[in-house]
C-alpha cells in the first residue's frame, strides 16, 4: 500500500509540475520555490518530499545555468559586435593604405618617366658624364628605359670599362625579367 501511495504521489507531483510550469519541456524549466502545493496529501511520504526537494534544487541549478548561458550569450554578442567594428576599421585602413600605395607608385612611375624624358632630351656627352657618376645599377636602369637611339649615343660617350659594367647590368636585368 505504501509503495502504491508513493508512486501515486510521484505521478501527481510530475503532472502538477508540468502543469504549473506550463509545458516546461517546450520552454526553459523554472524552479518552483514552493513545491508544497504539488505535494498535496503526500507530505507524509518522506521519499516524495525528498524527491520534490531534489527536483526543486535541480530546477534552481538549471535556472542558474540558464541565466549564466544568457549572460555568456550577451557577452558573445557584444564581443562579436566589437570584432565586426574592428574588422570594418581594419578593412578601411587597408583600403586607404592601398590607395596611398597606388598613388605613391603612380607618382614614382610618373617621376621616373619624367627623368627618362630628361635623359632622352639631353646631349649624349652631358648624359654620359652624369650617368658615369651614378651607381651602375641605377645608370643601367636609366639607359634601359631611354629611347634606343639616345641610349646608344649616350653609351658611346661613356669610357669603355664603365660602359661594359653598365651593359652587363642592363643584360642581367633583361635576363631576370625586370
Amino acid at each position: 500500500m505504501r509503495n502504491r501511495l508513493f508512486w501515486t504521489c510521484i505521478t501527481f507531483l510530475a503532472v502538477g509540475m508540468t502543469a504549473a510550469a506550463g509545458g516546461w519541456i517546450a520552454r526553459a524549466p523554472m524552479a518552483l520555490a514552493a513545491p508544497g502545493a504539488l505535494l498535496g496529501g503526500c507530505t507524509d511520504v518522506p521519499e516524495a518530499v525528498a524527491l520534490a526537494e531534489t527536483l526543486r534544487l535541480r530546477g534552481i541549478a538549471v535556472d542558474r545555468v540558464l541565466a549564466d548561458l544568457d549572460r555568456r550569450k550577451d557577452d558573445l554578442a557584444a564581443a562579436e559586435q566589437q570584432l565586426i567594428r574592428r574588422l570594418t576599421a581594419l578593412k578601411q585602413a587597408k583600403a586607404s593604405v592601398g590607395d596611398a600605395r597606388t598613388a605613391r607608385d603612380s607618382g614614382t612611375a610618373a617621376g621616373i618617366e619624367r627623368l627618362i624624358a630628361v635623359y632622352d632630351a639631353m646631349k649624349p656627352a652631358d648624359a654620359a658624364m652624369i650617368l658615369a657618376a651614378l651607381p651602375p645599377d641605377f645608370a643601367a636602369e636609366i639607359l634601359a628605359r631611354v629611347q634606343p637611339d639616345a641610349g646608344a649615343r649616350i653609351i658611346a660617350r661613356i669610357e669603355p670599362a664603365h660602359a661594359a659594367v653598365l651593359t652587363a647590368h642592363m643584360g642581367s636585368r633583361r635576363l631576370s625579367g625586370n
